[in-house]
This record gives structure tokens, sequence and C-alpha cells, in this order.
């Protein structure tokens, strides 16, 4: 856990913060709305003797009494997708509608990209695109398990992604959930910080800014794009917004979320940010018994 000593000067309560990373984490799964709900999942849970607990922010995401959600019958019927519950929550903060165009930049394993099916009432248009052609099977393998018929799958460099398959029109919204140092996920994987470096921080974080920038570029204006990850970094924070508000036409607003959360930090090591990068919200595992995360909402404004 040495990487996470960096964190001390901005994280409330570090030795919670610490022990908890040193947790397991609870499974959890969100329920899949094109094909159930809520009391019916519930249900099964209940007839099968599988415990249950609601997140306080969303009904549809609750933490499970078993290690292995995926034998379960709700999840064999596709009802239920395991699901991480701060994952839950880029999805939730862009919000799309039935009807609308939908890039889901990095979409592989497909959580997060179902997710957003489910909010649009599985109709409009939904591209999901990965750069992994390996990590696209389980994409469309969960897909037609949740019963999704509105997505479009690509393999392409998100950085270099082009509109012209698509009638050259822009998107209403996009979700940039981007590779990153997994700082996070140490909760469900204990040897994330075996190759931790310095060096592939700032690397990823590099990769990070031109996903995000090519997102505001194929997000119409007035449209929404939201920017996460799940690791503690500033550089793949803070620092990646900061960069892309400063070059592309687009703000960060203000999310409506209920869940505890930090505000992003305007400071690091130095570097200072833009001040309205406090808009963004940062999760700590000892908030709410959850992994790590970072999600931002940027409004694209030309």
């Amino acid at each position: 856990m040495e990487p996470l000593e960096r964190y001390r000067p901005i994280v409330d309560d570090f030795d919670a913060f610490l022990d908890a990373c040193e947790r397991p984490l609870p499974s959890a799964v969100r329920v899949n709305t094109i094909k159930s709900s809520t009391e019916r999942v519930t249900a099964a849970f209940d007839e099968a003797g599988v415990g249950w607990e609601q997140a306080d922010w969303n009904d549809r995401v609750m933490t499970v009494e078993t290690d292995r959600p995926g034998n379960t019958w709700p999840y064999f019927h596709g009802w239920v997708q395991g699901q991480e519950e701060v994952s839950s929550l880029p999805a939730v903060v862009l919000d799309p509608n039935p009807g609308e165009r939908v890039w889901d930049a990095c979409a592989a394993p497909g959580s997060k990209t179902t997710h957003l099916a489910a909010l649009m009432e599985d109709t409009g248009t939904l591209v999901a695109n990965d750069n992994n052609l390996g990590r696209l099977s389980a994409l469309r393998s969960n897909a037609e398990r949740l019963g999704v018929s509105n997505v479009a799958v690509t393999n392409r460099d998100a950085r270099n992604f082009s509109l012209k398959p698509f009638d050259g029109e822009p998107f209403d919204r996009a979700l940039v959930d981007v590779p990153c140092s997994c700082e996070g996920t140490v909760r469900k994987n204990p040897d994330t910080f075996d190759e931790w470096s310095l060096n592939h921080v700032h690397s990823v974080a590099g990769v990070q800014k031109g996903i995000l920038r090519r997102a505001v570029q194929a997000t119409r204006e007035g449209g929404t794009v939201v920017y996460a990850t799940c690791t503690f970094a500033p550089e793949e924070n803070e620092a990646a917004l900061d960069h892309v508000i400063a070059e592309e036409d687009c703000r960060v607003v203000e999310m409506d979320i209920d869940i505890e959360h930090a505000p992003g930090i305007t400071e690091w090591e130095g570097d200072g940010f833009d001040d309205s990068v406090r808009k963004a919200a940062r999760i700590y595992p000892h908030f709410q018994d959850t992994g790590g995360f970072f999600v931002a909402k940027l409004e694209v404004t030309a």
C-alpha cells in the first residue's frame, strides 16, 4: 500500500482510508431494467436465500451476500449485472435519454454500456467502442445476456475515433471511463500495486487526455461528457480535466449525486488546476465501503 502514502495530504481520516483499502470489497450487482425490476430481483434473491442490501443513493444497485453473483438465477436470466457499486455512478451522471446518440469511448467489458442502454430504454443509438479486441467479446456476451439491442460495437483507438460511419453527426452524450492505474480497485485486486510506478501514472495520463479531448470534439454543443477513473492520482483526474478544459470548448459543471464524496482538488505537488475541478467527485473506500472512484461532468460549449 506504499503508493497510497502520497495521498495522505488530500484524504481526510487517512488511517480509515488505508484500513478500508485493505478490506475485501463487497459483491454488488445492478438491476437490469431492460429485463426486470428491483422488486422482481429482490424477490428472486429472497427465494434463493441470498442476502442483499440496496445502496442508499440508488435502489437499482445492491450489495449481495455471495462472492459469486454470476452463479445466481437473476444473473443467468439477465436480470442483474455484476458491477461494483461506484462503477454504476458514471452512467447515472451522464443520464442519457431514450432515443439519443451516445458514445461509450472505452466500453469493454460492458457493464457501463449495458447500464447506459437500460437508461435509454434500449432505444436510440449507443456506440460501444474499445481498442482491445479481445475484451469486446465480453461486451457482446453481456449485451446479449442483458437483452441490449440498441448497441453498435466498434474497435478503434478512441483518440482517433471517426464520426464518418455514423453520418458524421456528433453524439448527444459521451462516457469516457478511461484505462487508468486502477489504484481504486485494490480492494478486489490486491496485487494492484505490485507493478505500480509513477512513470505509468504519467504515461496513462497522456492517453486519458487524448481520449477525453476526442470525446468533447465528438459531442454536440450543449451535449454532456462524463469523465471517470478508478484511481486516486490527481495526474489522471484533476490534471486531465484541467488540460482538456484549457484546450477544448467545454466546462466542468455541477453534478446532482447523493453518494458521499470529496470535491476535486485544485493543487497537487506544486501544480494548480482550474477552480472548476472542485465540481468533480472523489469517492474514497472508507466513505461507504466501496472501491475508489473519480467522476466529473462536462458540458460542451461550442
